[in-house]
């Protein structure tokens, strides 16, 4: 008997994530063995793990732990940080491994698979990410309150293939997927801050990259609905929420994106590099944005 696609489970999946697990239980403290918040902090976000408390604190690079590929990102420094926001118990994975770098999504979305084996129940994900929506300026905060899975609606999907029951639904919705509970409190603790900058929601939508996209890309992603656009969380929302885990995630605006049409020849001369996004500029927007973020997380996450 032949048996069907539902019913044939990948165990080698809990089984690496076990592996990982018992190694992070053999080199942190025991107070740090089951977080209750994970934190992927984005390109050039790293310093967000700064923010944990000194004692007791454990780091664990990627090249310690089997099934981990190594980012090779500028701003992605690849290393798992154990500690408290507070009194709450956070792992912040600083850096991210990414679709575009050639790792398969069950790859990629790995360490979420690892956070949920761990119980975590929260998943606070943060990002750079490109202005859409022209109200949007460099140094604003986007709370995703929907996204567009580009990639996923031409077959690229972090859940193809067989399915574990035990893990996930073979078809989780996603109408749910951004918790609004979780996004009151970051407009509540954003307005206790008194940060200096912008804090909208909107839609962010997920390519694959790793090129930027062209204007008329961008202005057809405009269209349909997306405020902001990058190359990740998407993939990692749509594991953390297969696996039950409540989301928020927050994007900071890099770089407005280029949606004026292409000069003709015939125009004349003109700058096709002018507001062309490059990954510098990402890195250094959020090296400027880096101690808002901080506080904001450090507080939504102190107070769950």
């Amino acid at each position: 008997m032949v048996q069907s696609s539902e019913t044939v489970i990948d165990t080698s999946l809990t089984e690496r994530a076990t592996a990982v697990i018992n190694l992070i239980q053999e080199w942190v403290p025991a107070e740090l063995h089951y977080p209750k918040v994970a934190v992927i902090c984005g390109s050039g976000l790293h310093h967000l793990a700064d923010a944990l408390n000194i004692s007791p604190r454990a780091e664990i690079p990627f090249s310690d732990l089997p099934y981990f590929p190594l980012p090779t990102v500028d701003g992605h420094i690849g290393k798992l940080v154990f500690g408290y926001f507070g009194t709450v118990p956070t792992v912040c994975m600083v850096g991210r491994i990414h679709f575009y770098e050639g790792n398969p999504f069950d790859v990629s979305v790995f360490p979420i698979r690892v956070f949920s084996a761990m119980g975590i129940s929260t998943l606070l994900v943060t990002n750079a990410a490109g202005g859409l929506n022209s109200e949007y300026k460099v140094g604003d905060l986007m709370v995703l309150n929907d996204h567009i899975n580009f990639p996923g609606l031409a077959g690229w999907h972090p859940l193809k293939g067989p399915n574990d029951p035990l893990v996930g639904p073979r078809f989780p919705a996603l109408s749910d997927a951004y918790d609004l509970e979780l996004r009151q409190k970051l407009f509540e603790s954003a307005k206790t801050l008194k940060l200096g900058r912008a804090i909208h929601e909107g839609v962010y939508v997920f390519v694959s990259g790793p090129t930027y996209e062209t204007r008329a890309e961008s202005r057809m992603l405009k269209m349909l609905g997306a405020d902001a656009v990058g190359m990740s969380t998407v993939p990692e929302i749509i594991i953390a929420r297969h696996s039950g885990m409540k989301v928020l995630a927050i994007s900071l605006i890099t770089n407005a994106v280029v949606t004026q049409p292409t000069p003709k020849a015939s125009d004349g001369p003109a700058n096709l590099s002018a507001g062309k996004a490059t990954h510098e500029e990402v890195i250094e927007a959020a090296r400027q944005a880096a101690e808002d973020m901080r506080a904001l997380v450090m507080d939504v996450i102190s107070g769950l």
